[in-house]
């Protein structure tokens, strides 16, 4: 009785459903190739319990304006972006960008933290939602397989910058640009403007980060607010996605030859952020 009861609800909330938001998660669901999961865990159906929350958070919350997204190639792509704002919001907020606005939808499968598997129930929800833990081999796997991988190679050294630090990129690893020279990968540069608002964090507890076995622990000044203290400020996203580049050469090369080519990616990166921050007018509108 109570399994009927649960299908029941669960065919009424999809009946509530916009009905072009589920014919771009049955495009998800094709590339999986009649499976219900790949090998990672990713589920597009549990899109769906938290696709309204989601939309909410990229329409009405962050009003996310995206610039670009015509550039994306075919197949196969790297996602290059530049990483903020204490909290994740920047990877759903591109990760959205795709199921919602482009044509044909994606979805994007975005390279997480070692510590994130650590989390009980959280990594088996990111997983769900296409989130993979960020090894040379899972990454490898997914290109292979065509998909779209969101990388930061900033790592957490970018999404725990302070406030003194906003939009400047910190150092990117060669990691991938080494996959990419091996899986002839075209990388598309993002640069995401408006996630250093979203908590400016003033001070960072680094030894109260460590006693938890946390990447940061962050302060900032709108915490002081109860109850809203606790959610991200509202600040407006504009996410540039730039034109592929394309690169050749030898996977294995000295640090110092990917890392020039890494500079290239880093250096688009940056251009679309100045180019970002020269044009908008506001910073919550």
């Amino acid at each position: 009785m109570f399994r009927a009861v649960k299908d029941h609800l669960a065919t009424r909330y999809e009946a509530s459903l916009d009905p072009a938001l589920l014919d771009r998660i049955e495009v998800l669901k094709a590339h999986l190739g009649g499976y219900e999961t790949d090998a990672f865990g990713f589920d597009p159906e549990a899109i769906k319990p938290v696709i309204p929350i989601v939309e909410f958070l990229y329409r009405r919350y962050f009003r996310v304006q995206t610039f670009g997204l015509e550039n994306l190639p075919e197949g196969r792509v790297l996602l290059i972006a530049n990483h903020s704002g204490q909290i994740p919001m920047d990877g759903m907020m591109i990760g959205t960008s795709l199921l919602l606005d482009a044509h044909p939808p994606r979805a994007v499968r975005s390279m997480v933290e070692r510590w994130v598997p650590s989390l009980p129930y959280v990594s088996v929800f990111f997983s769900r939602l296409g989130q993979v833990l960020g090894t040379p081999e899972n990454c490898r796997t997914l290109l292979a397989q065509h998909h779209t991988v969101l990388v930061f190679p900033e790592g957490v050294t970018g999404i725990n910058k302070t406030f003194d630090k906003r939009y400047q990129l910190q150092q990117f690893g060669l990691g991938f640009m080494r996959l990419a020279l091996e899986t002839n990968t075209p990388i598309v540069p993002v640069g995401v403007v408006g996630a250093e608002e979203q908590i400016p964090a003033l001070w960072n507890l680094k030894k109260v980060a460590k006693l938890l076995g946390m990447p940061a622990v962050p302060v900032s000044p709108h915490m002081l607010i109860p109850i809203l203290g606790m959610l991200p400020l509202p600040s407006r996203y504009r996410l540039w996605f730039g034109h592929p580049m394309h690169f050749t050469g030898d996977a294995d090369d000295d640090d110092a030859v990917i890392g020039a080519k890494v500079s290239q990616v880093r250096d688009a990166v940056d251009a679309l952020l100045q180019r970002g921050l020269a044009e908008r007018e506001h910073i919550f509108w």
